[in-house]
């Protein structure tokens, strides 16, 4: 078995393969640029390296390296399965063929004349002697009452009948887990398990010594606040799940064309019935188990059920079509006979429909940092545990009233061990807070809010971590049609004769025989259809855009599309290919011009050219298998008509391409288009700032382009903005060429030949309304409205991404370092901690899954695209993140060490009862250090910039999170003492924690005022371990 690790979401589309990372021996094991295409052992070290509490919850949403690997087997079980039952028919009609023995005719069966089991097995065994047995695919459709022209009715009660009879072209998901699982995920926590152990013997201890009215108190509030955690968790947990099924379901919709009572409809492909009449072109996916009609030159990829990388190709000799392949070229049309569960590829999905997950670069890099910072967590823990236990033993922590706890031979064995219960406990839930198991999971929540909430954007995301590495996009490769430009096309002008038309479609100026030929030329030439409804109704025009409005334009020269095309027989069909820019069709039966195309490209037209040639009907090949192979003849060839299409900038291109310029990325136009064309345009869009500009090499020929050697094409790669006459293998090599000059390249494409580009770069972008399934499939991401504007809004989630994780580090930090030195010099000074364990978990609570609520789900700002791209190489703590966490930190544990050391006299408490006023000194520190938090939470908001409060009235979510634990902290205090081991404060104490928290605002403006070296930190660090090497060799 190959190292690569290759993912494949089957239902979504298959994986990519790329070559293994460069740098496999890194020395950080969760230093890796692209998680997906790693080796298997890669993602193990960087797994095994991390510090990890709750491995169920940690790596939940990382990919699941034992399920890929029985999704792999059953895979291949099917596969043999599925080619087994081939083999063994073949034999036995080998066999039968040799006896002379004959099946019988088949009986019809059901109400549609043909049952499934007889479909089923026409198809799933390729039985063509069966098949031709029923009529061939014309028998087959009459038994199911379709029309192969027209297709099925279509109505609610012929579409209900044939699910009932046949199935709906769906298959048994596995259910998703239920809230109770990822309750019981939470559980799992090793930390939590120990307190709750703690819990129970402090609760049995406490219960045994004073009784069960009191004795409850110090275990009960433990175990409480610890199942608070657990639910809060699984809730949330919970949440993030149903988005991403949610997303999975969208992803997996695909939406496609069928014929239904003669007229083009699209349908999802959950909707497609046995009987349906669907048209298959290049890039598509064929839906359901089928029977191929007719077809030119139809090659299908079967790789995705037969695990083998071959094409093969479809005529009437081998008419069978599976369910899930892909059309690799050419066109055709097939009748479906089976659907859903009763193909191969529904048992497939059936069995492997499970999402496996996906581990990003930001998440693998979280939890090298949380590893980090947990390990100090745990030395701190380890330290204030052994230090509090000394203390305990040797007599040296005493009562508020200066009482020892512990006084060797006199106290009760009850109490010391119900003293080091306590002891453990804090130690355990420092730990708890400590090691930030929340850091990287609140990527995953942050992803699932914004994959959300580009889904609103028209923005489809197949891929995790394309919605990060999009934020690190430094340039962006967008094709013209469609994304620059609405895809509404007209044609305006034309040339036939000789002569322009005036207007367009003065069909006066054609002599009968041009005009003729110029109708059959359209007419045959389409893979569109023209649906004229009774009663006089407005004409129905299907096909691309460039078809349609050909189409229209050859209606109104007053052609009848279905009389032309039964006029003549259609011998063999060349399909459009993108590589040669031309298609053809052979039916059975000049320097004016240069100038006007060059006049139509100046305007921004795309020019389309209408020739025919005669051809000796004796030289055209009969036999199918040589038919398949005849070449297009490309010389002779009589020129009718020139026409151009208009094809306008879709409004607000314009400022788009100014706001990615503003962020440092730059829009490069890539077309097949004429240059002339894509000149026009690109300075239309703002691509090119003036006419000036526009030579080279800011424009290029894709051949041009194409004939430079490998170095040169890297130095001409950064300068290009546009590229006319592209072919797809053109946008790959500029692609690679960005790459290699170290940028971060996002990529727009609709084609089936889009795919090489579409994987090759950082991020690929499809088309949802015009892309194929294909290059949907090698996308990252879907745009839905095939609009550039709704790629920039992609850009701005991903920066916001990153600003938000960055955000969350830097509030969650600040709570670590703070609470770490309180309790850890309190702990070394006293033998006490001011913070104890439920209020350290009502921290953790607020810090963990509140704060990540509250800061990772921060909508994108305009301001984000005023920075430049994010180095996917830079730190993710940046020197700004250090100087605002450890200025707060420094602040908060110099201001509660100071209450924690000399709070009785500050808070004139001398004079109270000594255990009283240590309560009340140790509940101001609690109130104060949360409300702390609270307030720096604004703070964290905006790290670098002044106004902190600028858009909080637009994020209610962050809103109702403030206010909810500022609440429950007033509930806390005022009414749950008995629980946290506090007492109530009056409104003296309460505006000193209220003041001590505000002022971390202030505080945080006079931070930003403090310069910071541009050079990472970590660069320091780095450069100090090196200094240091060197000196000892």
């Amino acid at each position: 078995m190959s190292d690569i690790h290759r993912p494949t979401d089957l239902e979504a589309g298959s994986g990519r393969l790329r070559e293994p990372e460069e740098d496999e021996s890194s020395s950080s094991p969760f230093d890796i640029p692209n998680p997906k295409y790693a080796s298997v052992e890669r993602l193990k070290r960087w797994r095994q390296a991390a510090l990890v509490l709750n491995a169920s919850r940690r790596f939940r949403y990382t990919l699941d390296l034992k399920k890929e690997e029985e999704k792999k087997q059953t895979l291949g079980k099917i596969r043999a399965h599925a080619q087994a039952i081939r083999a063994a028919y073949l034999f036995k009609e080998a066999g039968d063929q040799v006896n002379g023995a004959a099946k019988p005719p088949p009986t019809p069966s059901g109400d549609l004349g043909i049952g499934q089991d007889q479909l089923a097995s026409i198809t799933r065994d390729h039985d063509f002697h069966t098949l031709q047995q029923y009529g061939g695919v014309k028998g087959i459709a009459d038994l199911l009452k379709a029309n192969l022209e027209k297709g099925i009715n279509g109505g609610d009660d012929d579409l209900l009948k044939r699910r009932n009879a046949f199935g709906s072209n769906t298959y048994p998901r596995k259910k998703g887990r239920s809230f109770w699982m990822f309750l019981w995920e939470a559980w799992q926590d090793l930390t939590l398990i120990i307190l709750m152990i703690a819990a129970v013997a402090s609760l049995a201890l406490g219960i045994k010594t004073e009784g069960i009215k009191e004795g409850w108190y110090d275990g009960g509030s433990i175990a409480f606040a610890v199942i608070l955690v657990i639910v809060v968790t699984a809730i949330s947990d919970y949440r993030q799940s149903l988005q991403f099924q949610n997303l999975n379901d969208e992803k997996r919709n695909i939406r496609l064309e069928v014929i239904r009572g003669g007229r083009t409809v699209e349908v999802s492909i959950y909707d497609i019935v046995v009987g349906d009449v669907i048209p298959l072109n290049i890039g598509d996916q064929v839906p359901a188990d089928g029977i191929l009609i007719s077809g030119h030159s139809l090659a299908i990829d079967e790789s995705s059920m037969t695990g083998e990388s071959k094409i093969v190709h479809k005529d009437s000799r081998e008419p069978f079509l599976m369910s899930g392949c892909k059309v690799a070229d050419g066109r055709g049309t097939m009748l479906a006979t089976s659907v859903g569960i009763n193909t191969e590829w529904g048992l497939l999905m059936a069995s492997i429909s499970e999402d496996n997950g996906e581990e990003t670069p930001l998440q693998v890099r979280l939890n090298g940092v949380a590893t980090f910072i947990g390990i100090v967590g745990l030395g701190v823990a380890f330290l204030v545990l052994i230090v509090l236990l000394v203390r305990y033993f040797t007599g040296h922590t005493r009562d508020p009233d200066g009482t020892r706890q512990f006084v060797a031979g006199q106290t009760k064995v009850g109490d010391a061990v119900d003293g080091a219960i306590k002891i453990v406990t804090v130690a355990v839930t420092i730990v708890v807070v400590a090691v930030p198991e929340g850091l990287p999971l609140a990527v995953t929540l942050t992803l699932a809010y914004s994959m959300r909430k580009m889904m609103v954007d028209r923005a489809l995301v197949r891929r995790l971590s394309a919605c990060e590495t999009m934020g690190s996009a430094t340039t962006i490769c967008s094709d013209k049609t469609g994304t620059l430009t609405l895809n509404q096309m007209n044609v305006v002008e034309a040339y036939a004769g000789g002569e322009k038309l005036e207007p367009a479609d003065n069909k006066s100026q054609l002599s009968p025989k041009l005009a003729s030929l110029v109708k059959e030329g359209i007419a045959q030439n389409s893979n569109g259809g023209v649906f004229i409804p009774e009663g006089n109704g407005e004409v129905e025009v299907s096909g691309s855009p460039t078809e349609k409005a050909i189409l229209i334009w050859g209606i109104k020269l007053g052609m009848n599309y279905e009389a032309v095309r039964t006029e003549s027989s259609i011998l063999h069909v060349f399909p459009f290919s993108s590589e040669k820019k031309r298609g053809g069709v052979a039916v059975k039966l000049v320097t004016f011009f240069k100038k006007a195309i060059d006049d139509m490209a100046a305007s921004s037209l795309r020019c389309v050219a209408i020739a025919y040639r005669s051809y000796e009907l004796d030289k055209v090949p009969t036999d199918e298998a040589q038919l398949s192979v005849w070449a297009l003849p490309e010389d002779e060839l009589v020129l009718l008509a020139i026409v151009g299409i208009k094809d306008p900038c879709r409004p607000g291109v314009r400022d788009a391409v100014r706001l990615c310029q503003n962020a440092g990325v730059k829009v490069r136009m890539v077309t097949g288009d004429n240059l002339q064309t894509a000149k026009a345009i690109a300075l239309e869009c703002g691509i090119l700032a003036s006419a000036a500009e526009a030579k080279e090499p800011n424009l290029i020929e894709g051949k041009a382009f194409r004939d430079l050697s490998d170095v040169a094409r890297e130095e001409m790669a950064e300068k290009i903005s546009v590229m006319g006459r592209s072919s797809p293998s053109d946008k790959l090599l500029l692609v690679q060429a960005l790459r290699k000059k170290g940028h971060v390249v996002a990529v727009t494409g609709d084609g089936t030949n889009d795919a090489p580009a579409l994987h090759e770069a950082d991020i690929g972008l499809a088309m949802g309304i015009q892309g194929t399934e294909v290059a949907k499939e090698s996308s990252d991401i879907i745009i839905l409205d095939d609009n550039f504007a709704s790629v920039v809004k992609v850009v701005r989630w991903g920066r916001s991404v990153y600003a938000n994780i960055q955000k969350f580090i830097q509030f969650q930090l600040t709570v670590n370092v703070a609470a770490l030195i309180i309790n850890v010099v309190a702990a070394v000074s006293s033998g006490d901690v001011p913070l104890n364990a439920v209020q350290l978990l009502w921290v953790n609570l607020i810090m963990d899954t509140l704060g990540a609520l509250a800061l990772a789900t921060e909508p994108p700002t305009d301001h984000l695209m005023h920075r430049t791209p994010v180095g996917r190489s830079e730190p993710l703590i940046t020197n700004i993140m250090w100087r605002n966490l450890l200025l707060q930190a420094l602040y908060q544990v110099s201001v509660l060490l100071v209450l924690n050391f000399k709070g009785k006299s500050l808070l004139n408490l001398k004079h109270d009862n000594s255990n009283h006023a240590t309560k009340v000194k140790n509940t101001l520190i609690f109130n104060a250090f949360v409300l702390c938090q609270i307030f720096n939470e604004f703070n964290a908001r905006k790290p670098d910039e002044y106004n902190i409060f600028k858009g909080i009235t637009k994020n209610y979510l962050f809103m109702g999170i403030v206010a909810i634990t500022l609440v429950l902290q007033i509930i806390i205090i005022e009414f749950l003492g008995k629980f946290t081991s506090t007492v109530k404060l009056n409104w003296k104490q309460w505006l000193i924690a209220a003041i001590i928290g505000v002022i971390s605002w202030p505080l945080a403006v006079v931070g930003k005022l403090i310069p910071v070296p541009k050079t990472p930190v970590s660069m320091y660090l780095r450069d100090c371990v090196d200094f240091i090497r060197c000196r000892r060799t």
